[in-house]
């Protein structure tokens, strides 16, 4: 039984007898599925107080009804609401019922008609007298605030360049270097270079947030990609999702077709690291309970951030005591198979004076920026359209060793020599590859050369000089 309720207990709505004509019990579900259940509360009080025959149902009829009821008889708001009118719509039924306060939510899904209440009262008498029902607010007229933008950052050519490669096409990052050397102001500008997302991009993202009731107020589409950032002492069940019932969606969802970044990773558990290699191949996360199993999409740009050793100090400083093995052992709590995933590694090195007080710097802005990343997106999208990949880092190794992808032998002799002296993996090697395709359409050329190859062997090795 749902905490609040008294056997025998009903809404109290005006016009309506104190006592049903016929008794009825609903159960749905146990206490660890409450929150969910209560989503039907306001269509199952329709569905009783018209089977007692107090009001015909047929004004209903291919309506979807959602709400949860107070005792009072009020209307309040749920979770999830989005992605509940998503399959309303894909079940052919296009008019939904939904608290007043999550009207504006439900009424980005296009293909619907949407109609609120407020209360049991307003819905029993749009039933019975043909009163109306509430109109979803108009949405605000707001301009989005401006966010972290790539101009903020003075120097760090290499991790600037690598931010853009990794952006055009779609790579996981791994930043080494000190404290205040700029890995989180880099990690943070990312998504201002990323392309807004599409319709069923933004329907995907603020249906997620939806299910974690994270939405904002308006309930409007959320267009930028998402950044998520959880802390190094996040448990495993924040990082992938979990919670009693039915499973909510972690930091890795929650950043689907964002980025999701990873400050300090070597101070994060050593299983949330590892549960994060699944969703970093397949794009998906499985939560397996005892009622069943929970998928929610997870397609991340990782971004992670690690201190060169414990102590944090920058490589040759006099003060730093860490010796060789307790450095291996700080950066070995980031396994190799999840190092591995991570298609761009470099070091972020600490500004010099003389670039940080330049008075003259040329700095490009995060929309300079994002308008390459979105043409060289485009060209990647329409060259793997035939095989359904967006982006080249979601181009499986086969398809770049096909006669028609494969690079001439002579502009890969380095990088085979790295292959077989173990420096890289086969995975490696097929991620070197598409660090050069992403190159090269940001330079607007139809292939990649030696030099795209190389540049890209610099980015993928670059933490290991």
């Amino acid at each position: 039984m749902r905490p609040g309720l008294r056997p025998g207990a009903r809404p109290r709505v005006p016009g309506l007898p104190g006592r049903p004509r016929s008794a009825g019990t609903s159960l749905l579900s146990a206490w660890p599925l409450v929150w969910h259940s209560l989503t039907f509360d306001l269509a199952i009080a329709a569905a009783l107080l018209g089977g007692s025959g107090e009001m015909p149902l047929a004004p209903l009829d291919r309506v979807a009804v959602l709400g949860e009821l107070g005792l009072d008889g009020t209307v309040r708001p749920v979770r999830g609401v989005l992605p509940m009118v998503v399959a309303a719509v894909r079940a052919g039924i296009t008019r939904v019922v939904v608290p007043l306060d999550n009207a504006a939510e439900a009424s980005v899904v296009p293909g619907v008609r949407v109609r609120a209440v407020d209360t049991l009262h307003r819905l029993v008498a749009f039933i019975r007298d043909g009163a109306p029902l509430l109109d979803p607010p108009s949405p605000p007229a707001t301009s989005p605030r401006p966010g972290p933008d790539l101009a903020d950052v003075a120097g760090q050519g290499l991790g600037r360049r690598a931010l853009e490669v990794a952006a055009a096409g779609g790579h996981h990052l791994a930043l080494f270097g000190p404290p205040g050397a700029g890995k989180t102001m880099l990690a943070e500008r990312l998504p201002s270079i990323l392309p807004e997302l599409d319709d069923e991009g933004a329907l995907e993202v603020t249906a997620l947030h939806s299910i974690a009731g994270l939405l904002p107020p308006d309930g409007q589409l959320l267009r930028r990609p998402p950044f998520q950032a959880p802390h190094h002492t996040a448990t495993i069940a924040s990082l992938v999702g979990g919670g009693s019932g039915l499973a909510r969606p972690g930091a890795v969802s929650l950043a689907h077709r964002g980025v999701l970044f990873l400050d300090e990773a070597p101070e994060f558990v050593r299983g949330a690291l590892e549960a994060l290699r699944q969703p970093l191949e397949s794009g998906r996360i499985v939560l397996a309970r005892s009622r069943g199993g929970t998928e929610y999409p997870a397609r991340v740009q990782l971004v992670v951030a690690a201190n060169p050793c414990p102590c944090a100090k920058p490589s040759g400083d006099i003060s730093c005591e860490c010796t060789p093995l307790a450095r291996r052992r700080y950066l070995g709590r980031l396994s190799g198979p999840l190092l591995d995933r991570l298609d761009v590694q470099v070091r972020v090195s600490p500004l010099r004076a003389a670039e940080l007080m330049a008075a003259e710097q040329t700095v490009e802005s995060s929309a300079v920026v994002a308008e390459r990343v979105g043409k060289a997106r485009a060209a990647a999208a329409a060259r793997w359209a035939a095989g359904g990949w967006r982006v080249n880092a979601e181009v499986p190794g086969p398809q770049l060793r096909h006669p028609r992808w494969r690079l001439p032998a002579n502009d890969t002799h380095a990088l085979r020599r790295l292959l077989d002296s173990g420096v890289l993996s086969a995975r490696g090697f097929d991620r070197v590859i598409r660090l050069a395709w992403s190159i090269a359409d940001l330079d607007g050329r139809q292939r990649p050369d030696a030099g795209d190859v190389d540049e890209a062997t610099q980015l993928r090795t670059g933490s290991l000089a």
